[in-house]
């Protein structure tokens, strides 16, 4: 082999290492923020002891981050565009990993409450990107095998969050309480940043769509006037100015659509391309995706308040409680793309939706039926089931949404949807406060705490189950047989990245 022909061998393993290295830095990011989402949840009632928080500060730790991030997303995926994906990333790990410091330093509730809002914006800064430099950086008859990966990612963050979280509060490291689900971002997103600057090569795309901040401002603004109210309606008495804030909302909204109709044909380039909207299975799928959205965020915060206030467990034994729950959803998401959705299509979808109304039924029986004296073995089985019925939706919703969607938009569309879920989620925990803390009651004796919460945890599954019901019937509209029309779309098995650009990204050296 000649000098010349050795030195390209050379070069080109070096890109091969540079790209993998890309790789695994992204994925990283992206692990990051699945956890993060998940890792809060379990730490919820130790900060609201430890920090004394009120209930709704309690809501908006969670909510504020998700409507950040909603909010956030697809202009993230459009600044990455425009100025490019690996200064955004970086921009993105950089704030969120200072917004993580600002969280697990946090002297108030309210300064935690701002800290998460600031986080959920980096993420949105972060995450839109993930997957961009993936299409920028491996070829298409390699990215099978890399979307792969970001499923087992997707899986292990599944179960290792609120584990995760459970170990780092039970430990009380240093004395620093529920402060180490925060801080243990530090480490991991300076080495991120470190590595990404290094290795992540650019890329921008050469037609990328201008920014929609009024189109962002409209969106966050309606979502605010709904949502405060709700998170705050219960402790002020429920003011008037709330009922008039949530009347208002859908003003903002019609709003929203005559500025989007208006932009869209002065430029081409509106936040919500509502042409989409004509197509009918993405207008069912973007209804699933949001109310599915709404239920887990009812779900998942009054099951930790359950099982750690109502119960008195401890965040480890609530968060071992939840292992078979996560791992049956990343059984059953694998199960669902690979093998039954391509032979029963919508069907599998309705299956799950019914399957998590059956587990969510049952855990109402079995809370009933234990009261204060159920264990986590019997919990497992509402569990187990809720869980088949929800990895049948998550993996396969977006390919199913997607179908039918002209190629032309495949981009915009999945950063609707997944903008859309986080909004939902937002909404979800906004409405616990009238779901959950509206039967629980005020002022109640240490005796009366445990009968209530279990009492408030019935009442909110029955809400649950009620919006899974109107996700079955919302989904007969998708498509009999989802076609696999956006390569990687559903890749991540519902996680919240998708690919923003809507061409091939060009490199920039």
């Amino acid at each position: 082999m000649s000098s010349s022909e050795t030195l390209v061998s050379s070069s080109a393993q070096a890109a091969d290492r540079r790209r993998w290295f890309a790789l695994a830095i992204v994925m990283t990011a992206a692990f990051m923020d699945l956890v993060d989402v998940t890792i809060v949840n379990i730490a919820i009632p130790s900060i609201q002891q430890d920090a004394g928080a009120s209930f709704s500060q309690i809501q908006w730790i969670t909510a504020g981050y998700a409507l950040a991030f909603a909010a956030g997303l697809i202009t993230g995926g459009r600044l990455g565009d425009i100025h490019g994906r690996k200064r955004l990333f970086l921009v993105g790990i950089g704030g969120f990993t200072l917004a993580s410091a600002l969280c697990g330093f946090a002297a108030s509730p309210e300064m935690l409450v701002a800290s998460r809002i600031l986080q959920g914006g980096m993420a949105a800064m972060m995450v839109p990107q993930v997957l961009s430099i993936v299409h920028a950086t491996f070829p298409a008859h390699e990215r099978g095998k890399v979307f792969g990966l970001f499923g087992a990612i997707v899986g292990l963050g599944a179960v290792s969050g609120p584990l995760l979280g459970a170990l780092l509060t039970q430990w009380n490291l240093f004395g620093l309480e529920w402060r180490p689900i925060f801080l243990i971002n530090l480490p991991v997103g300076v080495v991120a940043f470190l590595l990404g600057s290094r290795f992540i090569t650019e890329s921008r795309s050469p037609r990328a769509m201008k920014l929609d901040l009024v189109g962002v401002g409209l969106v966050t603004l309606g979502l605010l006037m709904l949502l405060y109210p709700l998170t705050r309606g219960r402790e002020l008495g429920w003011p008037a100015w709330g009922y008039v804030s949530m009347a208002g909302a859908p003003v903002v909204f019609a709003a929203l659509v005559v500025f989007e109709r208006r932009k869209a044909a002065r430029d081409g380039s509106p936040l919500v391309e509502l042409s989409l909207f004509k197509v009918k299975s993405f207008a069912a799928g973007i209804a699933v995706q949001t109310v599915f959205g709404v239920a887990l965020g009812v779900f998942f915060l009054v099951w930790t308040l359950y099982m750690q206030i109502g119960l008195g467990w401890s965040p480890l034994r609530a968060g071992l409680t939840g292992v078979p729950f996560s791992v049956a959803v990343s059984v059953a998401a694998g199960l669902s793309v690979q093998k039954l959705v391509p032979r029963f299509g919508r069907k599998v979808l309705q299956t799950g939706a019914l399957l998590m109304a059956v587990g969510v039924l049952l855990y109402i029986w079995e809370s009933d039926h234990f009261g204060l004296r159920i264990t986590p073995w019997q919990m497992a089985l509402p569990l187990v089931v809720m869980g088949v019925g929800m990895g049948l939706i998550v993996a396969p919703l977006t390919d199913a949404v997607l179908s039918e969607v002209p190629r032309e938009h495949a981009g915009s569309a999945s950063g609707l949807i997944n903008t859309v879920q986080q909004m939902g989620n937002a909404l979800g925990l906004g409405l616990v406060s009238v779901v959950f803390f509206g039967v629980v009651g005020d002022r109640l004796t240490p005796a009366q705490v445990g009968p209530a919460f279990v009492n408030a945890f019935q009442h909110a599954l029955v809400w649950v189950a009620v919006v899974l019901g109107a996700i079955f019937v919302l989904m007969s509209a998708l498509p009999k047989r989802p076609a696999q029309h956006m390569e990687g779309a559903g890749a991540e098995t519902g996680a919240e990245t998708a690919p923003t650009g809507q061409r091939e990204p060009e490199l920039v050296a």
